[in-house]
């Protein structure tokens, strides 16, 4: 019997879809991988759009995952201070080939102190929080520090699942995958960087909900204070 790549993509509530999808169809689409959505239990979870989904493994069912991939989303800010999914990615980290996150997933996995000593990147609003985990912010599309591997906001998360393609399989995979999906950006627009978009779309994007920007720093913060109070 053939050997299965297992590769595990956590959702949860109030997961930014489009963080998980677009990995989602890339890594449905590599030759001789399986493709778990993980959750605590079998349930019906809502994402932050009219989108729900349906895990199709729990946390005491998930096998010994390759890739663990987790995606970012409103949701991310109580889940650094949830410390049953921060035990469950702790444990699977152990043996994963590959841990990985897309947007402010990457806040999830420091939390867990999974990226202590690494690089790493995450949605360009939400950069300050990593250092406080003990990882090196970098400023870029998708991060390779040996075997983390993190995309930056949102539609980042095509880019990182092609890299990471071409890590688990080769090259031409990863292009074979791309082109299947006709993967050739040209956006309407410069507004997808705050170093090209204008001041002030930046500034009106910036004041839209702050309490949850509040709770974003509320909640890491306390995390950052767990993870160096255990050491």
């Amino acid at each position: 019997m053939l050997y299965q790549l297992q590769i595990g993509i956590l959702v949860f509530p109030k997961v930014t879809q489009l963080d998980f999808t677009g990995p989602l169809q890339v890594f449905s689409s590599l030759p001789g991988a399986v493709v778990h959505l993980i959750w605590k239990r079998i349930e019906p979870v809502p994402s932050d759009t009219a989108l729900t989904v349906m895990p199709t493994v729990s946390f005491a069912d998930c096998p010994q995952l390759d890739v663990i991939c987790v995606p970012g989303g409103a949701g991310t800010d109580d889940m650094v201070v949830d410390e049953e999914i921060l035990a469950f990615l702790r444990a699977q980290a152990k043996a994963a080939k590959y841990i990985t996150s897309v947007c402010t997933g990457s806040l999830v996995l420091g939390a867990a102190g999974l990226l202590r000593g690494y690089k790493a990147t995450t949605h360009w609003a939400a950069m300050k929080y990593l250092a406080p985990y003990g990882a090196e912010p970098v400023k870029t599309r998708v991060c390779v520090d040996r075997n983390r591997v993190s995309g930056g906001g949102v539609t980042a998360g095509i880019d990182f699942a092609l890299t990471l393609v071409s890590h688990l399989a080769d090259r031409e995979t990863a292009e074979m995958i791309q082109l299947r999906l006709e993967y050739n950006p040209a956006p309407p627009f410069t507004s997808g960087s705050p170093d090209t978009a204008p001041p002030e779309v930046i500034a009106r994007l910036r004041a839209i909900n702050p309490a949850g920007q509040e709770r974003r720093r509320a909640n890491n913060q306390r995390a950052a204070a767990a993870l160096h109070a255990h050491g």
